[in-house]
């Protein structure tokens, strides 16, 4: 009796001591979570931008004037008297009729604050915008929230469309539509029906945009990227430009035709190979080699991700329809997006691989390449509960020690692996709560959140992209094409951040 009891010692000690290291290990981690939200609660201030000097400066370019420029409806001289401390800093001026072939780059004016990502890109970016938005209404920063969604809706009216961001070289390039999503996502924390209905011409030329030509591809009910503009992209680094073209000289290429592309006669690259590179940055994936290397074959593919934001895009345009009380009109809206998830499931679902798959409407064939935007039909509800489920056995290819890895190729560049982002975090948590794979969602944000916690205790920052195989802010030598950098800040990081925790947090509860 006397050893069964001192072996019962000794167990209870070191369950008592692995207790105490848990409870430690767990205010430890209470403590770091609370440092890392204090910091996004005081970075949307160093983030919001008021002044036009401040958001005038651009990192990503050398200029010899500070210009912002006004649409022809904005009243230029009353900009000016509202702004006398800075006239002789910044310059105001009026946005002419041939806005794209803009000879001076300049800030495009927008009437309310907004909140800027962070780092190099000190402006209003269009999907980046979702992802801080959340932030704001999560930290009850509502006034702000807005002031994101109208500047988006005064872009439409004003610019023709929601704009990649406010810089006049983003003219005539839009990005991933989540505007019906911004605009219920604040409607659902401050119900105004009279400023609900307001937003419609906006959501209407929106949609319009991305179901005429040529972002349209009638034959087969689906859409594409496609940007306006010509040429290099000014906010690129001439680099970039010559190692791509260094990359055709010397390599093969099977994804395209390289001829499309790049002159080999004259050792230069193509004007379709410009837009195809202002196309791809218009995905918001810049840069990625699944439509192949830099990304220039997009322009042939129906892509999962653009699709998928369509569908959920009609799908709240019938809900606002709703809350308006235009049943009509909502009945409408539900049949387009039916229509489009069935085409989605058509085209874009691979049954052999058991991923949805970008869909290339020239070869008639879907791409192989395994991306974390196969979650996203499950974020929208469109899979069956048989195709989630086969998306989920992919989890070991795509979940990695630090949360969803972008893709399983290790390509160079910033939009594959081992690189995390966290609107991919988002879209893949979100996508198997609603598929009843809980354990699995929680499984994602405690890893992106244990992963943002690590940086920030190494760095005291938030960062832009993380290395989600070796959980670090680390980017020198991964990445071989563009910018090489991790920018701090940063907006849409802070934004999943809270939704992920406060995600976590309620489940722990509930546990």
């Amino acid at each position: 009796m006397c050893k069964i009891y001192k072996h019962h010692g000794v167990f209870y000690f070191l369950l008592v001591l692995l207790l105490f290291f848990k409870n430690a290990f767990s205010r430890e981690v209470d403590d770091i979570e609370l440092k890392v939200t204090q910091y996004i609660d005081k970075s949307w201030d160093l983030l919001t931008r008021k002044d036009w000097l401040q958001s005038s400066f651009d990192p990503k370019l050398s200029v010899d004037e500070l210009i912002v420029y006004l649409p022809p409806g904005e009243n230029l001289k009353e900009v000016e008297t509202k702004n006398p401390k800075i006239a002789n800093h910044v310059k105001f001026a009026y946005l002419s009729k041939d806005a794209v072939r803009v000879k001076k780059h300049g800030l495009l004016y927008l009437p309310y604050p907004y909140v800027v990502p962070g780092g190099r890109f000190n402006e209003m970016y269009a999907w980046d915008s979702f992802f801080i938005e959340l932030g704001l209404l999560e930290n009850k920063r509502f006034s702000l929230a807005r002031n994101m969604v109208d500047n988006l809706i005064y872009e439409v009216i004003n610019y023709g469309m929601i704009l990649n961001a406010n810089r006049t070289y983003y003219l005539g390039r839009t990005q991933p539509p989540l505007l019906t999503e911004m605009i219920l996502a604040y409607y659902g924390k401050v119900p105004d029906k009279d400023w609900l209905k307001s937003t419609l011409p906006a959501i209407e030329k929106t949609y319009c945009l991305w179901t005429t030509a040529p972002h349209a591809i009638p034959h087969i009910g689906l859409s594409r990227y496609y940007s306006g503009g010509e040429g290099r992209t000014p906010e690129e680094s001439p680099l970039y430009y010559q190692k791509v073209l260094n990359y055709f000289k010397t390599h093969e290429v099977s994804d395209y035709d390289k001829k499309l592309f790049y002159d080999g006669t004259k050792n230069r690259l193509t004007n379709y190979f410009f837009i195809a590179d202002r196309t791809i940055r218009e995905s918001g994936f810049d840069i990625t080699a699944k439509y192949g290397p830099f990304g220039a074959g997009i322009l042939d593919y129906a892509p999962v991700d653009l699709n998928v934001l369509l569908y959920q895009m009609e799908c709240d345009i019938k809900k606002i329809h709703e809350l308006l009380g235009s049943n009509k009109e909502a009945s409408k809206w539900q049949m387009r997006a039916q229509r489009r998830a069935d085409n989605i499931n058509r085209y874009l679902w691979d049954e052999a691989t058991g991923y949805y798959l970008d869909y290339n409407f020239k070869k008639k064939k879907r791409k192989h390449y395994p991306f974390a935007t196969t979650f996203y039909p499950l974020w929208a509800g469109i899979a069956s509960k048989a195709q989630a489920a086969a998306v989920v056995k992919h989890l070991p290819d795509l979940l990695m020690k630090g949360g969803i890895v972008t893709s399983t190729n290790d390509s160079g560049l910033q939009w594959d692996a081992p690189f995390g982002w966290a609107p991919l975090q988002y879209f893949a948590a979100i996508g198997l709560e609603k598929y009843g794979y809980e354990q699995y969602a929680m499984e994602v944000a405690a890893k992106f959140i244990n992963t943002v916690n690590r940086g920030f205790e190494k760095d005291q920052a938030i960062f832009e992209k993380y290395d989600v195989h070796a959980i670090n802010t680390q980017t020198d030598n991964k990445i071989k094409y563009s910018y090489n950098t991790n920018e701090i800040g940063f907006g849409w990081t802070n934004g999943v951040y809270l939704i992920l925790s406060k995600y976590l947090k309620k489940h722990c509860e509930v546990c």
